[in-house]
């Protein structure tokens, strides 16, 4: 500790007066903005004298050095300091205004102390709508910085010519230190964590467009996100907030649903299990209205991963019943939820994004927010060595929020949009031989196209050729043609691309500079310096008419230099230590309920001894020689030959 203190303060001493020259003061929103606002005051966080010299020390080493460039033990020590930063600094409120029209919460019941809800609620037993489907979307970034640019700022540029021109694959760039399972994971991933709901067709954005652009409809029409129904009159002067149906916590709802009706669908109403068609496959429900495969953003990936989950719960049904024949079917039903949600989220904490952001110091940081310092290793010879985080890990530890009610935020929602991951053009590998079964587009597997494709592949061989196959990497000028003329099930055209930068915008997250310093970090100083390269400098340049403080944040990450071994950028990354943690350090089930008494010592066992692979294995055993000798399974799979 003394040697610590003494870097602490060296750095102090040696880099303050370089990092002061080199800040750059920000815009201010205007004074009726600030005026209208109160607030959030600073959560009491880690605010000793030592922890404040510690925390500004590493903000300065990052600086100065970079925390991905020093030896992983200071790294590791300058991350520490950089989540306490975001911690004390980046979590907003926008609960302050009461809501208004929300449905009244059922009163609490008993069996809510140690089930999760359907909905959400009473995930914290003070404030039972804390996080549920149907509440707001908190923010990253001050409030008074989330007002949306009016008219016509806020349309430039055109977000149809910075679809064209800087997001447009040119030709297939593969991320090659993963698999396109990674790309469906996130997808599977994003559709627990949120959605802004269906938007409405009446006032969309109106884009005007060339008269030689090739898009079906002059001009063209980006829907907008729906408003905000729990907001009063009095709340008009107040930034834009919006509700997500999902509920905020990471509780597997994309396979349990978040309402009675999609969850009774679901049961099976025996042993606990889901419903599962004696092929293995998924059993789709005819109602519209309930079938996932009519939702945009369906296709092959995610029914994959739907259907790999969904087994897995009846796996783990069978588990709890072999270790309490007595117990009724919602008794088994429910703690194989729990458990299901929990090895999914282990499973994206200690290998999804370890496998996509593979710089050594940021896999180690990850994996240590499950099983802190002490790692896999010697929790499962020993169990919690602490009560401590740190030393122990998240799960098992104190709840805490931060002093801020937890909620998902909008620059959440935006960091995520990671569309250039998924290829136009997909090859289906046999596994037994490797040889090619079939080729096709993305458009022959999105939708209910996915049913129909798996008419002609099995599973196995889908998940071998997913396995063995690249992503896109996440850059500019790599988005998938086929996403930017888009036909939803329900016939309306989209470019998901202009959509992608039309959302930024509207949901008020600022541009990208801009984000960059309200994240602490410096804002690019030219367009060379943000892309690296000369001529997509010139390229951006342009699309932005020399202005380079209106670059877009999905332009500027996209386009940024990033981290050794990193599919995405640096910005994302600060979202991402900031809120991966707190989607853990929130949730009682992942904190104080994480224990043998709530999910029996069976799942927990079931936790602690799974991974990606042996869940893959266990349903598909076939994959055995594609996996033989593969550490992760959303990194590269040899080809079997």
């Amino acid at each position: 500790m003394k040697l610590l203190k003494r870097l602490m303060w060296l750095a102090v001493g040696t880099l303050a007066a370089g990092i002061a020259a080199a800040l750059v003061l920000r815009e201010r929103p205007t004074t009726e903005q600030q005026s209208v606002l109160k607030k959030t005051p600073a959560p009491n966080y880690r605010q000793t004298t030592f922890w404040r010299l510690y925390d500004r020390a590493a903000e300065i080493l990052d600086r100065a050095v970079g925390w991905d460039k020093v030896p992983t033990p200071l790294g590791l020590l300058m991350l520490i300091g950089l989540r306490n930063i975001l911690r004390q600094q980046n979590l907003h409120d926008t609960t302050d205004e009461p809501a208004i029209n929300q449905p009244p919460i059922e009163p609490m019941q008993s069996h809510q102390l140690v089930n999760r809800t359907i909905d959400g609620s009473y995930n914290d037993l003070e404030h039972p709508m804390m996080g549920m489907a149907g509440s707001r979307f908190g923010r990253n970034l001050p409030l008074e910085y989330t007002f949306p640019e009016a008219k016509p700022a806020i349309l430039n540029p055109n977000p149809r010519t910075v679809s064209l021109e800087l997001l447009t694959r040119e030709k297939f760039q593969p991320a090659t230190t993963v698999n396109i399972l990674a790309a469906a994971w996130i997808q599977f991933m994003v559709r627990d964590w949120f959605s802004h709901g269906t938007s409405p067709k009446d006032n969309p954005w109106v884009i005007e467009l060339k008269d030689d652009d090739p898009w079906p409809e002059h001009p063209m029409k980006i829907l907008r996100v729906p408003d905000d129904s729990t907001r009063s009159a009095s709340s008009a002067k107040l930034p834009p907030t919006y509700i997500n149906t999902e509920t905020h916590w990471w509780d597997a709802s994309q396979i349990y649903g978040v309402d009675k009706k999609i969850a009774a669908f679901r049961r099976s109403g025996k042993d606990g299990k889901l419903i599962i068609g004696g092929d293995g496959r998924l059993i789709l429900p005819s109602d519209p209205a309930l079938n996932p495969a009519l939702v945009p953003g369906w296709w092959l990936g995610m029914e994959m991963m739907q259907t790999l989950f969904t087994l897995e719960h009846n796996s783990i049904c069978d588990r709890l019943r072999s270790e309490y024949p007595d117990w009724s079917d919602d008794d088994v039903f429910e703690r194989a939820r729990i458990v299901n949600a929990a090895l999914i989220a282990k499973i994206h904490t200690v290998e999804w994004t370890p496998a996509i952001i593979s710089h050594p110091t940021s896999q180690y940081a990850l994996r240590a927010n499950w099983w802190g310092l002490e790692m896999e290793r010697l929790q499962k010879l020993f169990g919690r060595l602490s009560d401590s985080e740190v030393i122990s890990g998240i799960p098992g530890s104190e709840t805490n929020h931060y002093g801020i009610p937890y909620s998902l935020t909008e620059e959440f929602t935006i960091v995520y949009r990671m569309h250039p991951l998924i290829p136009d053009d997909y090859t289906f590998r046999a596994i037994e031989s490797d040889e090619t079964l079939l080729d096709c587009t993305f458009r022959e597997l999105a939708g209910p196209h996915s049913e129909e494709m798996l008419q002609h592949i099995s599973l196995t061989d889908a998940f071998y050729s997913f396995g063995s196959a690249n992503p896109g990497a996440i850059i500019l000028n790599n988005f998938p043609r086929f996403l930017q003329n888009f036909e939803r099930p329900d016939g309306y055209m989209m470019d998901l691309a202009a959509t992608d930068i039309m959302r930024t915008r509207e949901l008020g997250v600022p541009r990208y500079n801009q984000f960059r310093r309200l994240l602490h970090l410096p804002p690019a100083s030219s367009f060379e310096e943000l892309t690296g390269d000369a001529t997509l400098a010139e390229k951006v340049r342009r699309v932005y008419n020399n202005d380079l403080e209106r670059v877009d944040l999905i332009v500027g990450m996209f386009a940024e230099k990033r981290p050794a071994g990193f599919a995405f950028s640096e910005t994302a990354f600060r979202i991402f230590i900031l809120m991966a943690s707190r989607r853990l350090n929130s949730d009682r089930f992942f904190t104080k309920d994480f224990t043998p008494q709530v999910y029996t010592q069976a799942g927990m066992d079931w936790i602690r001894d799974n991974s990606m692979s042996t869940v893959l294995l266990r349903h598909y055993p076939h994959l055995a020689s594609a996996l033989r000798g593969v550490d992760n399974a959303f990194t590269p799979w040899p080809r079997v030959v």
